[in-house]
């Protein structure tokens, strides 16, 4: 199928069967990751606390990322800060584009799940100019990455579109044959 730029203003280049349910998948993502930070930031006053250790291998502790997963590509500057934030809503649009086309329930969710966590990481650093993380696994002297509830739900997301491609055809696969041809 060929697609052209006239195509971007389309209805349904942006709208699909299963859109509204990918939808409110990403706002009950999205909600879950800030009632969280604003309850850790606020209310259990996890700023002025630092670490609160709640297992032998489970710290709550507050660090704010400037950078990415694990930390990488630290942004110093409103500058990097910006160029984070615009990378991050090119990807929740091109997952967008994506949930448009899914025909699968198990890939509308798990596409909702990541485009929620990366707009509560995006609110993040457009309010506060870093990402709040507060999980931190522990073990033997082995430190995890410091994550937070957004990251769960990008994680999960993407493990479920992981699992989901393993499936036999996948769901996307198996609904194009269903069809008998290709989806236009």
């Amino acid at each position: 199928m060929k697609w052209a730029a006239s195509d971007l203003f389309k209805r349904e280049t942006w709208w699909g069967p299963l859109s509204l349910a990918g939808i409110l998948v990403a706002i009950l993502a999205f909600a879950t990751d800030r009632l969280h930070k604003w309850w850790m930031l606020f209310q259990y006053d996890m700023p002025e606390k630092v670490r609160v250790q709640v297992t032998g291998f489970f710290d709550l502790v507050m660090a704010w990322n400037k950078g990415v997963s694990y930390g990488l590509f630290q942004a110093e500057g409103t500058g990097g800060v910006v160029l984070l934030i615009l990378f991050a809503l090119l990807v929740v649009s091109g997952l967008s584009l994506w949930l448009a086309r899914v025909t699968h329930w198990r890939m509308a969710l798990a596409i909702g799940l990541v485009i929620g966590g990366a707009l509560g990481n995006v609110y993040d650093r457009f309010v506060y100019g870093a990402v709040a993380d507060f999980f931190s696994f522990h073990a033997w002297g082995y430190y995890w990455y410091i994550f937070n509830v957004a990251d769960i739900w990008i994680v999960l997301g993407v493990i479920l579109i992981f699992l989901d491609s393993m499936l036999e055809g996948g769901g996307e696969k198996a609904a194009t044959d269903r069809d008998g041809g290709e989806r236009g």
